[in-house]
């Protein structure tokens, strides 16, 4: 019978987590520096101060790489808790009302932009040319930030309601467009505004589009709408 103490490898997970983020960081810093295709995982490996090796043991090859930095801009930490799940999101559920939700929606995609902004502009601006991972990369971050639109309808519906009619494809096609990185680009950067700025104009847009939507339900299967200028009932 075995009389010896568990083994305890929490000192070596802690070491593995802080070896990550000193490569995350580094990898922050190069990208924002130089761009994606400019930068090699044999000059990360040597910034971070590990071998090239540990770099694909600890994150993966390049395109794993930027993924890993986007991922802990987005949401300010490398904490292992999914969007949906941290405070920041679930407070807009206890907005009083519709436009108090979709303002604070609008107020956290501002605070996002404000932490991957600079990130994705250097990436999109240099383009992913024959790169699949980079490629790759803009695709997922498309799909996922789809699924936030997605998740966000149904808080807001289970929170305040949404009326059955309304297309929730539709409505998810337009939020995933105007919350899209190059619209907080053109108008951050390239146009000046704040970051304060923005979010009241998303807002505005968010509260308009969900209006819109309300007033112009799709009509039952099989009628048809009266002609203009006609007496409708």
């Amino acid at each position: 019978m075995s009389t010896g103490r568990p083994y305890d490898n929490s000192s070596r997970a802690e070491a593995a987590r802080l070896t990550r983020r000193r490569i995350i960081e580094a990898a922050r810093e190069m990208l924002l520096l130089q761009g994606y295709h400019a930068t090699s995982v044999i000059e990360l490996a040597a910034a971070a101060g590990v071998s090239a090796q540990t770099v694909y043991n600890a994150v993966g090859g390049k395109a794993q790489v930027v993924k890993a930095v986007y991922d802990v801009l987005l949401v300010g930490d490398d904490d292992p808790v999914a969007m949906p799940d941290r405070p920041e999101f679930r407070a807009m559920s206890l907005a009083p009302d519709r436009e108090s939700f979709l303002q604070a929606y609008a107020a956290l995609c501002a605070t996002i932009y404000r932490r991957t902004g600079a990130l994705l502009g250097v990436l999109l601006a240099q383009g992913a040319g024959g790169d699949q991972g980079l490629r790759d990369f803009v695709a997922t971050i498309d799909a996922e930030r789809r699924a936030g639109n997605t998740n966000v309808i149904a808080a807001l519906e289970e929170a305040h309601g949404l009326h059955a009619r309304i297309d929730r494809g539709a409505l998810t096609d337009i939020l995933w467009t105007i919350t899209a990185p190059e619209i907080y680009d053109r108008f951050v950067r390239r146009c000046g505004w704040t970051h304060e700025q923005y979010a009241a104009w998303l807002g505005e847009a968010f509260i308009a589009t969900f209006e819109r939507a309300a007033q112009f339900e799709p009509a039952q299967q099989g009628s048809v709408p009266p002609a203009a200028g006609s007496a409708a009932g």
